[in-house]
């Protein structure tokens, strides 16, 4: 998996400290400018976000490139409405056969007798598409075999406030596997750029409440990615 962070918005936090202050302001916008000195920045935002009136927070977003991740995974990402989505397009893309990638789960790879049936079933997989592309099946067509393990690229933008929902569910250990692993890179390379905006962000446990049915018990701490080459 690769995850890169290309374009954020500019001073994220004055930019939402900006919103929030307009909100209660008869100032002119270079007023309240003026005036936003970095510790007021700092203690309007605490304010902002402890109280729950997020909604200042979308005007901040980030955007971020992802690869080598299953649709498996992409299934679960569009389920998070506020967000803008571009995928790698398997109806217009004809993948050559070296190039049609699977992801293996690291439980398939620790059973040596499963993991030959699956890379020879995959195997088996892209043989047949291939077959298909050369009898002139419309690559929309020829897709309907490939499965959910394929590997894909996915260029995604969320706003601040969906990214703090977003980290709440996907960032906790009880998430599946793959799109916890994601979140929990976006999410390093987010207290990268903004510490404030996203200080308390990650599973709802470290703000002190678990909303899981059955909590996991096991204490959660994000994995710093800032020093990985993934930052684009």
């Amino acid at each position: 998996m690769k995850v890169g962070l290309v374009r954020f918005t500019q001073d994220p936090e004055m930019v939402c400290a900006l919103a929030a202050r307009l909100c209660y302001s008869s100032s002119s916008i270079n007023d309240i400018l003026d005036k936003l000195t970095p510790n007021k920045v700092k203690k309007l935002l605490l304010k902002v976000i402890s109280s729950g009136h997020h909604s200042v927070l979308e005007h901040a977003s980030f955007t971020f490139v992802i690869e080598n991740v299953s649709r498996a995974l992409l299934a679960q990402l569009t389920r998070h409405r506020i967000a803008s989505f571009s995928v790698q397009s398997q109806r217009y893309i004809k993948f050559k056969r070296n190039s049609v990638k699977f992801i293996i789960p690291e439980t398939i790879k620790k059973n040596k007798l499963l993991l030959a049936k699956y890379n020879n079933f995959l195997k088996n997989i892209k043989v047949l598409y291939s077959e298909f592309l050369d009898a002139n099946i419309p690559s929309e067509d020829a897709r309907y075999i490939l499965p959910i393990a394929s590997a894909t690229k996915i260029v995604l933008t969320m706003n601040v406030r969906e990214l703090r929902h977003f980290f709440s569910l996907r960032c906790c250990n009880k998430a599946q596997w793959e799109i916890r692993d994601m979140a929990c890179r976006m999410l390093s390379f987010t207290k990268k750029k903004s510490s404030l905006l996203f200080a308390d962000a990650g599973p709802s446990c470290i703000r002190g409440e678990c909303r899981e049915v059955s909590p996991c018990d096991k204490p959660w701490t994000v994995v710093d990615f800032s020093n990985s080459n993934d930052d684009v």
